[in-house]
Parts: structure tokens; C-alpha cells; sequence
């Protein structure tokens, strides 16, 4: 393995005390409200074979209630098995709720029909729509239900990038691969997702759940959550991820697949490389969306120039959203590095506070450079990226940037 591979981890050798991003951090997130939770324990779960085996086994467990709330359900095998599970669940008297979003939905692959959804309410489940498209329209493009999120019996959550869909196993065609990240959680923590699942779930059903104890507030912790909800905390997702990269003393790592970046995030990447801070950031040659692929081109060229490692993943579409500071801490969620997720959508993300955590992201991170990545240089931008690729990618950058 390079030497460039193995540096970052030289710094797991440093004493504590040596670093301060970990508190510094922890003292930003305190102010921007995050709920902090100690004694939990985070499952990664890196692949969607992994995911749904172990989601599927945990519902078969359950014996009070299911709740799930995600971006899409896709109709297609994988769902179908899930809503088979749900169905003989509720049969049980376990008390099934889930919540889609609208628009994800509806711009779907193969969408959820009205006449699935009206069986599967015959089955015993509550299902509802987040923000159901009516005229006119538009006003439903705004703000998007972007979760990915499971709770069980309120003893342990599910959450990360994928939705549920047969192409996180099986891939696409045109993409190949599709990769992800998801986490298991036991412990209080599971208290801060059941919390957030209870405020859509009263959004859209109006019923009001109480399930998640009400918790002293803690200003240190483990973990921390940040739930971005727009007109109430709109702009504390992109804050919380800002703060984290100024904290950065030695290397930001950044795993994600639609990196086109806000002015908040993009300048505090800026100020850690003029820190000498080394950043690393993976981003996939292919992707689902080409006018985003080359607004995505440009943020990377630019950051590349700035002395940024742009490694351009090329195993199909790396759909995962994980980022690493220092060897200290990571963090993982829903959360896309666009406008978007940072201005608009709902979303949630996890601080986790554990170096065994973030060292088993950086393993990943590493391995994949060496086995599915290119480096970006100035001769590869213009053998990879044509003229027409890189002037529809200046042309947009405006625009998606402020999406």
C-alpha cells in the first residue's frame, strides 16, 4: 500500500491530548442544539445484504411496534418481502406504522401504487405520505422527506443512505454496483430517532405517539444527533458539518455521492486546506444524475486545485454519506453535500465520538482507493471530463449550488 494510505492512520499513535477536534466540536454541536447520548453502540452496516438480513431479523423480533420512515420504497422484490414481514407482523398485534415522501415516490423508478398502498393498509399497516403531491404541485418540490429511518420497540434504529430498493443489492445497469452505508443502533440514542419519526408521524397522521422518553439534555456525549427540520432548525445540518472540518487538525475524509457543496461547507473545506489540513474526498465517476455529475466535476477540479486528494470512485455508484475527522470522530447519515439536503430536504445525521468506529470507516475509505478509485490530476480532468461535460458543469454550478 502507498505511503499516502498509511499516513492518516499514523495519527491514531498521537496522545488524546494532542487533539482537540473531538471537544471542539463536540462544543459546536451543543450549540446548534444536538441531543448528545452516552452508552450507545453503533453496527456498521456496509452492505445491503448485510442491511436487510439484519433489519429483516430484528423486525421478526419485535413485539410492540415497527416504525420506518424512508425517502422510497421502491416496488419491486425487496419491498415487497419487507411489507410480506410487516403484514404478518401486524397480524401479531405489533402496531406498524410507515412514512414515504410524496415526491420521492412519485419520481421513482417503479413508484409504490395507490392500489398497493390501499392493500397494504388492508393488512394492517398504517402507511402515509409525506406531503402528498396535489395542485399546485410545485410547492411539494421544496421540502423532501429525505429519511432512511427504522426504530423497533424503541430498543434499537436503523439509519443511513439507502432506501429500500432491489437495486441497492442487485445494482443498475447503466450504474452497476450500487454502494452504501448504513448503521445499527442499541442504546439511549434510539430514543433521539424514535423522536424524530414521532414529529413526521404527527405531521402526517396527526397522531400524537409519546413514545421517546423525555431525556435530561446532556452538552457531552458518545454520539450526537442532528435532525435538520426546514423552518425550524433549517440551517444547523450544514453548520454542524462546517464546524466539524474547521475543528480538523490533521485529515478530513469525505464519502459522498452528490458533493456540490453550499458556500458554507465549500469555504470551510477552503480554510482547512489553507490549514494544511489534508482532505480526501470520494465522489463516483457515474452517477444517477448527469447534470449533477458535472457540477460535481467542477467543485472537485477546484478543490483539487486548492491541493485537495479527489479520488473519483469507479466500482458503480458510491451512494454513502460518511465523513471522518482526524481519526477522532465520524459522521454518518442521510445527508447529501448539496443544496438540497442542506437547505431543503429533512434529513438526520449521527456525530459518533469513537475512534474504533472511524478507524473501520477509514479501512473501507482506504481499500477502496486502492481497489475502485482514480486520483484526480490536471492531465485526467481533460482525458476524463470532455469540454462539452465541463461547460455544462460551469454552466449549472450556480444554480445547484443554491438548489
Amino acid at each position: 500500500m502507498r505511503l499516502r494510505f498509511l499516513l492518516p492512520a499514523l495519527f491514531l499513535l498521537l496522545p488524546a491530548h494532542a487533539q482537540h477536534a473531538s471537544e471542539a466540536t463536540r462544543q459546536a454541536l451543543s450549540r446548534l442544539g444536538a441531543q448528545f447520548y452516552d452508552q450507545s453502540r453503533v453496527e456498521l452496516l456496509p452492505t445491503a445484504e448485510k442491511k436487510f438480513q439484519v433489519l429483516f431479523d430484528d423486525i421478526r423480533q419485535a413485539r410492540e411496534y415497527i416504525h420506518l420512515d424512508y425517502f422510497k420504497f421502491q416496488d419491486d422484490s425487496i419491498c415487497h418481502q419487507l411489507f410480506d414481514l410487516l403484514s404478518r407482523k401486524a397480524a401479531e398485534g405489533v402496531q406498524v406504522r410507515v412514512i414515504f415522501d410524496a415526491v420521492g415516490n412519485k419520481y421513482s423508478d417503479l413508484p409504490l401504487s395507490k392500489q398497493y398502498i390501499k392493500d397494504v393498509r388492508a393488512r394492517g399497516i398504517k402507511i402515509y405520505a409525506f406531503d402528498p403531491v396535489r395542485f399546485p404541485w410545485v410547492n411539494h418540490f421544496v421540502h423532501r422527506n429525505h429519511h432512511k429511518i427504522a426504530v423497533i420497540d424503541g430498543r434499537l434504529a436503523y439509519t443511513g443512505g439507502m432506501n429500500v430498493a432491489d437495486y441497492y443489492l442487485h445494482g443498475k445497469p447503466h450504474i452497476g454496483q450500487w454502494r452504501d452505508m448504513h448503521v445499527r443502533l442499541t442504546g439511549p440514542v434510539v430514543d433521539g430517532y424514535e423522536h424524530v419519526f414521532e414529529v413526521m408521524w404527527y405531521d402526517v397522521s396527526g397522531e400524537i405517539l409519546n413514545l421517546s422518553p423525555t431525556t435530561q439534555e446532556q452538552k457531552d456525549g458518545d454520539m450526537a444527533l442532528v435532525s435538520r427540520m426546514p423552518r425550524h432548525h433549517s440551517d444547523n445540518m450544514r453548520r454542524a458539518i462546517a464546524d466539524a472540518i474547521d475543528n480538523a487538525k490533521n485529515v478530513v475524509q469525505i464519502v459522498n455521492p452528490y458533493t456540490t457543496l453550499t458556500h458554507t461547507v465549500r469555504k470551510a473545506l477552503y480554510r482547512a486546506l489553507k490549514r494544511g489540513v489534508r482532505l480526501q474526498i470520494m465522489v463516483s465517476y457515474i452517477g444517477d444524475a448527469a447534470i449533477t455529475q458535472n457540477v460535481q466535476a467542477i467543485e472537485m477540479y477546484k478543490l483539487m486545485k486548492r491541493g485537495a486528494e479527489v479520488y473519483y470512485y469507479e466500482g458503480g455508484f458510491h451512494h454513502s454519506k460518511v465523513m471522518t475527522i482526524d481519526n477522532e470522530f465520524c459522521c454518518v447519515g442521510t445527508t447529501n453535500m448539496d443544496g438540497r439536503s442542506l437547505r431543503n430536504d429533512y434529513e438526520v445525521s449521527l456525530f459518533v465520538f469513537d475512534r474504533h468506529t472511524t478507524h473501520q470507516l477509514q479501512e473501507i475509505f482506504y481499500r477502496d482507493i486502492k481497489e475502485h478509485c482514480f486520483m484526480l490530476t490536471p492531465t485526467l480532468w481533460h482525458q476524463r471530463f470532455s469540454t462539452s461535460q465541463r461547460f455544462c458543469g460551469r454552466f449549472f454550478t450556480p444554480i445547484r449550488s443554491n438548489l
